[in-house]
């Protein structure tokens, strides 16, 4: 499915910026604010009708509980793991507390809103995280640029991240953004233990690193979701 050019409403969607005219896209969240990362496959069936109805229900509630729409991206590539969703969206609320209310509302204020969602979506993956400091970071579209989720092993307690964080930088690697302690919404579970998004120069020096330090070689992971957005 193509990806739509509009203003996405909370959660699905996103406001598909001109990113052939600038090749950048920036995003700015505040301490105490809450970062949403949304994986979401659209429905072909119907997909603009539906949608709209979504637009006009669901909407304004999250408006009304201060979420603001973020830009998207598409996914191009799965490179680790079993399902690549069509897109990779951000989404901004002011505070974990909105974050929170919105979810125990929005079902008195839209009944069916948890129907419409699985009409219009044939995935719909959700984390959120409370940011614990101001974050400015930028994603540019002529760069290889990778997310990776990671499952550690339960009972694991060592920071097997620091390791491979430190691998990435010393190969040219640039690490834009890491997000830990997310949490997921009932019946939109995903609920990695790190995402982090890694630019590369090239597809070509990310595939050298890779072969050097492949994630199967982590003993300590029990998962990884990694795939390039576009």
């Amino acid at each position: 499915m193509k990806l739509l050019v509009i203003k996405l409403t909370f959660l699905c969607v996103c406001c598909y910026q001109g990113v052939a005219q600038t090749g950048k896209k920036a995003f700015q969240f505040k301490k105490g604010e809450v970062l949403d990362v949304l994986l979401v496959t659209g429905t072909k069936n119907n997909y603009k009708k539906m949608f709209d109805r979504y637009k006009k229900t669901a909407f304004p509630v999250a408006s009304k509980f201060t979420y603001q729409p973020q830009s998207g991206f598409r996914t191009k590539k799965l490179i680790m793991g079993s399902h690549l969703p069509v897109n990779f969206i951000f989404g901004k609320w002011s505070d974990i507390k909105k974050r929170k209310e919105f979810l125990r509302v929005i079902e008195n204020e839209v009944p069916d809103f948890h129907k419409q969602r699985k009409e219009l979506f044939t995935y719909f993956g959700l984390a959120y995280f409370e940011v614990e400091n101001d974050v400015n970071f930028s994603i540019y579209k002529n760069k290889f640029n990778v997310v990776t989720s990671f499952w550690k092993k339960k009972k694991d307690k060592t920071d097997f991240y620091k390791v491979w964080e430190n691998s990435v930088k010393k190969n040219g690697g640039k690490v834009i953004l890491k997000l830990e302690n997310g949490e997921s919404p009932t019946g939109y579970y995903y609920r990695p233990d790190i995402i982090s998004i890694v630019e590369w120069e090239t597809h070509e020096q990310f595939e050298s690193f890779s072969k050097k330090y492949p994630l199967s070689s982590y003993a300590r992971l029990s998962n990884v979701h990694q795939f390039q957005i576009d």
